[in-house]
């Protein structure tokens, strides 16, 4: 048994860019100095938490997912660039 444990993979990531206003961007600072994290982290975790939350939105996950698991259906690429 290892005396030491491996650390976590890390995911795979991208960068985004994005506009904040000043107040947005410093309480986004403090809420990540206040959880000893990133300040990607915060944003990553808050949006897996709306996307969990919005059911409207899951839905259309969902019904996505079926569309695209039907034969034939090819998947898109696409560019995301957020203002």
């Amino acid at each position: 048994m290892p005396v030491l444990k491996a650390p976590p993979k890390q995911p795979k990531t991208t960068v985004v860019q994005l506009r904040l206003d000043e107040e947005a961007r410093s309480t986004l600072t403090k809420y990540a100095e206040y959880l000893d994290c990133s300040p990607s982290h915060v944003v990553t975790e808050a949006l897996k938490l709306v996307y969990r939350k919005d059911k409207e939105f899951q839905s259309l996950l969902s019904a996505q997912h079926t569309k695209s698991s039907e034969p034939g259906t090819k998947g898109a690429s696409f560019q995301l660039e957020l203002k």
